[in-house]
């Protein structure tokens, strides 16, 4: 019997509980509870949140519809499959084509940013009948197989995302573009409307109107990837507003649901739907609609593309004068602050001293991707605590 129970206690001694697969480099905070632009650690620390989350909180956390409008169809139906009627996919698709202005598009839902992007690709092939991609350096595009194939960073491309025909150009060159689409196997052009991860690099006007004549000229896609630029983050519903310009596709995520899972794709009038082209389990669920439906409310009833907008131009206009910083670029909440060095020391100061969250590109820039709620006032408390840092 001793020899029985020593055994036992030697498994247990021996057993290891499951761990998380160690791939993200973690901050020392944990937030328990949210409320507009701030957050709550376990300690009761208070912190202003300038980041949201990968710029997916758009209409600030918590906020009292959203709640009630998730608890209410919670209370109803959670999830069902796409294999049947659901109203609010019309309701979210009705509105959203009226809000942004694209009522004679087209939406397909889905779950991610990543999975949006994959489903243009997709959609592209499909009708130009090619395979390659032009993308631009610094790019970012999710971490799908497709989706990572057209982002500019060998880092995160296993082999097996490798073998798709994509070719890199610079941003705002034009003149490669066109020799790239004279060769006449492009499928479809993806670019960001601001670059988001590659550090806040804005595309000019003049690129974006002749990127569209020349992809209309040579007969393939221009796909729109507005996944962190959209939904208001830069003052107008989506950043390629700003040119002049209509592509042939539209991706979008992040913001769109303020935290609940949701992307969707904006498909222009000229592509065909045909039954199973496409399809995903979780996308349109009345959880994902519900959330949606209830940022939309918000974002118009409280005015937040143009609160996005005159705070972004305050904090710009505001910005300190420092020869340690390179360049500042960007548009509403989303404003990039280029050092020339490193901007670790800078950000650690922000969290610890100030309890202010901001992200990063690269390893000299400050992201901030706030809410689009933020007012002046906590924009004021950023730019006073940079001001001391850079020793203004």
């Amino acid at each position: 019997m001793s020899n029985a129970n020593d055994l036992q206690r030697s498994d247990l001694q021996t057993k290891k509980n499951m761990k998380l697969f160690d791939v993200y480099s973690l901050f020392d905070v944990t937030p328990v509870k949210a409320e507009g632009c701030r957050i709550w650690d376990d300690k009761g620390q208070e912190y202003l949140d300038l980041y949201g989350g990968h710029a997916v909180i758009s209409i600030g956390h918590t906020h009292p519809h959203y709640v009630q409008v998730l608890s209410d169809q919670l209370s109803k139906i959670g999830f069902y499959s796409n294999s049947v009627q659901n109203p609010l996919q019309e309701q979210l698709a009705e509105r959203l084509g009226r809000i942004s202005g694209y009522e004679d598009y087209t939406l397909f839902l889905d779950n991610s940013g990543a999975e949006s992007n994959e489903n243009a690709l997709k959609l592209a092939s499909f009708h130009t009948g090619k395979s390659r991609v032009i993308a631009f350096h610094r790019s970012f595009h999710g971490r799908t197989s497709g989706a990572v194939a057209v982002t500019d960073n060998p880092k995160i491309q296993a082999p097996f995302n490798q073998c798709h025909p994509v070719t890199f150009l610079d941003l705002n060159d034009i003149l490669a573009v066109e020799q790239e689409l004279a060769k006449g196997d492009v499928a479809a052009v993806i670019i960001e409307g601001i670059q988001g991860c590659g550090g806040i690099h804005v595309p000019t006007a003049e690129f974006m109107r002749s990127l569209r004549e020349l992809t209309q000229q040579h007969g393939a896609v221009l796909i729109l990837d507005e996944i962190q630029s959209g939904y208001g983050r830069t003052g107008k519903f989506f950043a390629h507003q700003w040119y002049g310009v209509r592509p042939d596709i539209i991706t979008m995520a992040k913001g769109m649901a303020n935290g609940f899972p949701c992307g969707g794709v904006l498909i222009s009038p000229m592509f065909q739907a045909t039954k199973g082209m496409l399809g995903t389990t979780f996308g349109g669920n009345y959880l994902a609609m519900a959330a949606a439906l209830a940022v939309l409310d918000v974002m118009e009833q409280e005015n937040l593309l143009e609160n996005a907008h005159n705070v972004g131009e305050y904090i710009l206009a505001n910005l300190p004068k420092s020869d340690k910083i390179k360049e500042v670029r960007g548009r509403g909440m989303m404003i990039g602050i280029e050092f020339h060095d490193s901007v670790a020391p800078i950000r650690q100061a922000l969290l610890k001293d100030y309890h202010i969250f901001t992200g990063v590109a690269g390893t000299n820039m400050v992201r901030l991707l706030a809410p689009l709620c933020l007012t002046q006032e906590q924009a004021d408390r950023f730019l006073s605590a940079i001001k001391v840092l850079l020793n203004y």
